[in-house]
């Protein structure tokens, strides 16, 4: 079995089973701001449990190195969460579906610096993964009482490899 995952350029279509592409793409739906900001309105809706609320942070995060070795990946049970590049960086997505408790099938996407994405409510996915950097990225996600956090570690790392 191949460990090799190569990342396609994210697409809402190819990025549904895990979550929300958020960009300003095609025309707005509606203008606001007397008419000088087109609004692309309801992109995606944040996810929590009853216990938590959605909150906005910032994250500064390092570039990875490429191939990259996923050794492993994380979801949050209790919530969405959300990564918008705040300076054009482009990014590394990588996302699995969830086999009885442990993420399956990994998949890679890169975006293209104007794209950020939304992680459905326990979607398997890797770790933050800018292309350059420094880079910072407005995050929205569920803060409240409990863990909201499971990891799942690989004996056998994935090589991911952008074209």
């Amino acid at each position: 079995m191949s460990r090799t995952i190569t990342a396609k350029p994210l697409t809402a279509e190819a990025f549904a089973p895990f979550g929300e592409v958020l960009e300003a793409a095609g025309a707005p739906d509606f203008m606001i701001n007397a008419g000088l900001c087109g609004r692309y309105h309801d992109r995606a809706r944040p996810q929590t449990d009853t216990e938590g609320a959605v909150t906005l942070s910032i994250g500064r995060s390092d570039a990875v190195s490429l191939p990259l070795a996923l050794k492993m990946m994380e979801r949050h049970p209790d919530g969405s969460q959300a990564f918008v590049p705040m300076n054009g960086t482009r990014f590394l997505v990588v996302v699995a579906e969830d086999d009885v408790g442990s993420p399956r099938r990994p998949q890679a996407f890169v975006t293209n610096g104007a794209q950020g994405i939304q992680y459905k409510r326990n979607c398997w996915h890797g770790v933050l993964a800018p292309l350059s950097g420094p880079a910072d990225f407005l995050i929205v996600d569920r803060i409240g009482p409990g863990s909201n956090l499971e990891e799942h570690h690989v004996s056998e790392p994935y090589i991911v490899v952008v074209d």
